[in-house]
């Protein structure tokens, strides 16, 4: 019977110990390993906006299509612009012939005696070479323009990526710096993790990454880019014109660490997931050997 009750002892006595061993090492895990639930894919959205005013002619792409560096996307009508360029052509043309017969007269009057010619005639005709040479640069910065204006009523894509939230249709009016469409940035997928205060010291840029998306069960590897090195400051009043903070008194009895955004490069995409701007992320900093909690 007393053999029965040590052995019931000791087995009771080893499970505590271990679930305390246990519960110690969990807590140590979640405490100092560097790793969050809290982290979002992002990516560079271009904004297009037509560097030219007019009606959308064609809309070349669909929305979510993916596009190559220098597809057209769309085309704003382009005959007015040819009308300026002929324009534009016809007054260099106006303006060449104009300078030719300066030069002509300036060449007559300078072969001419002292005594044929006044200096205020001679000056006169320097001047009206200088003045034709002037409207003739001036034309051609204006052909220049009508050139390039009417190149830019086609609107290309600046770089590898998909159409998103396509909103532009034959017929709208597109207007000069403002955005008619926008192309996610294929080549500028990373993560952003928030991680605690508390376990930035363990981890630092360099450092392998690993990142678990929601919606996909394979890993994706990276490694830490950058840190950031500063976040808004809630208890903090601005705009009272004071030049010193002015810190709202804190009473809670809890102190919740703050989280800070640490940018997560991307080394590795497996071939079977696709990356979307705005997905959830888990990540696991792995940070090189004997450097957790010593920094």
């Amino acid at each position: 019977m007393l053999a029965s009750r040590t052995f019931r002892f000791v087995v009771t006595a080893i499970v505590v110990a271990l679930a305390i061993a246990a519960g110690f090492f969990a807590w140590r895990l979640y405490v100092e390993t560097p790793w969050t639930r809290d982290g979002r894919v992002r990516a560079d959205v271009i904004q297009l906006a037509p560097e030219v005013s007019g009606a959308v002619a064609e809309v070349r792409v669909k929305d979510n299509q993916p596009v190559r560096k220098g597809d057209v996307l769309f085309v704003i009508d382009p005959e007015r612009y040819r009308f300026a360029l002929t324009q534009s052509e016809a007054n260099v043309e106006a303006r060449e012939r104009e300078l030719e017969q300066r030069r002509r007269e300036l060449e007559r009057r300078t072969r001419l005696s002292s005594a044929a010619i006044t200096v205020e005639a001679r000056e006169q005709a320097e001047t009206a070479v200088g003045l034709a040479e002037a409207a003739y640069d001036e034309a051609l910065a204006a052909l220049n323009t009508a050139r390039l204006n009417l190149d830019r009523t086609t609107v290309r894509s600046p770089a590898n990526g998909h159409v998103t939230n396509l909103q532009v249709h034959v017929g709208d009016y597109a207007v000069s710096g403002k955005a008619s469409l926008a192309v996610v940035n294929s080549d500028s997928f990373y993560v952003v993790g928030y991680f605690e205060e508390t376990k930035l010291r363990n981890f630092r840029e360099g450092d392998r990454a690993v990142v678990r998306l929601l919606g996909f069960p394979e890993e994706i590897e990276g490694h830490v880019e950058s840190i950031a090195r500063a976040i808004a400051d809630r208890e903090t009043v601005s705009g009272s014109g004071d030049l010193i903070a002015n810190v709202n008194p804190t009473f809670s009895w809890v102190r919740l660490a703050q989280r800070i955004p640490v940018r997560i490069a991307l080394d590795r995409v497996p071939d079977s997931v696709r990356l979307s701007a705005g997905m959830t992320a888990t990540i696991v900093v792995h940070p090189q050997e004997g450097r957790t909690g010593r920094l």
